[in-house]
């Protein structure tokens, strides 16, 4: 018998981060949030969530931002958006 298994990322879910200004160049309501959550499948079937991968980008400098470097203004927008 062939057993597949593995990791797989889920559906992205993306929230505009209105009112909340860029770290690096201070433009407000130009930051996007993407959430992506990762399972561990079988047969291609989600059994188990290891994690959620959380990354926002500046639309105006382009500079992107992981979970660890977020202001307490981009960690209280993100909870409110996609939570």
């Amino acid at each position: 018998m062939i057993l597949f298994f593995g990791t797989r990322p889920g559906k992205t879910r993306t929230a505009a981060l209105t009112g909340v200004s860029c770290p690096h160049c201070g433009n407000k309501g130009q930051l996007t949030a993407s959430s992506t959550p990762n399972f561990i499948h079988i047969f291609w079937i989600p059994v188990y969530r290891l994690g959620t991968s959380l990354v926002a980008e500046c639309s105006h400098c382009k500079r992107g931002f992981y979970k660890e470097d977020f202001s307490s203004e981009m960690k209280r927008a993100v909870e409110e958006q996609l939570r």
